[in-house]
């Protein structure tokens, strides 16, 4: 039972997909019964592939309900910008080729690194939490070691 931490969007966006998953299980369950009608079930692959598919979204829901059951809405009134912590919006120079990109430290199921979130539990994220402005921080990544130099924390 991990706490995970995150935006109240975050929430919301996985309390949905717990809806979603929720809403499939009279489906799984209609599929079921259709390909019990069929007959001898030992050798019925539609209704192997519907219990496969019900273990499946069952594995689902229970992960979903877990982390909903564990999520921590951040309070973001409560942040600063001093140090790097989830939600900053942190801006660094990758010192080997002076590369400037921008991220949003955020929780783990929150990351999507395609829209500048990056999550706390990378080994980027896990090098710029607790860093100020000009600091510069090494990060081991599976290439070597990246140093950033902290440009701007904002929120």
């Amino acid at each position: 039972m991990e706490i995970e931490y995150m935006t109240q969007a975050g929430l919301d966006q996985l309390k949905k997909e717990l809806a979603d998953a929720l809403a499939q299980r009279p489906v799984i369950s209609a599929a079921i019964a259709e390909a019990r009608e069929k007959g001898d079930l030992s050798e019925n692959a539609e209704y192997d592939a519907a219990r496969d598919a019900q273990g499946l979204l069952e594995v689902k829901i229970a992960r979903l309900k877990n982390k909903v059951a564990n999520a921590r809405v951040i309070d973001e009134s409560l942040l600063s910008t001093d140090k790097v912590q989830l939600l900053s919006k942190v801006k660094v120079e990758n010192q080997a080729n002076k590369m400037v990109m921008q991220f949003t430290i955020v929780g783990e199921t929150e990351a999507d690194f395609s829209k500048g979130k990056l999550a706390a539990t990378t080994p980027i994220g896990k090098a710029l939490m607790g860093h100020s402005k000009g600091e510069i921080v090494e990060a081991t990544v599976p290439s070597g070691i990246m140093k950033f130099k902290i440009l701007d924390i904002s929120l």
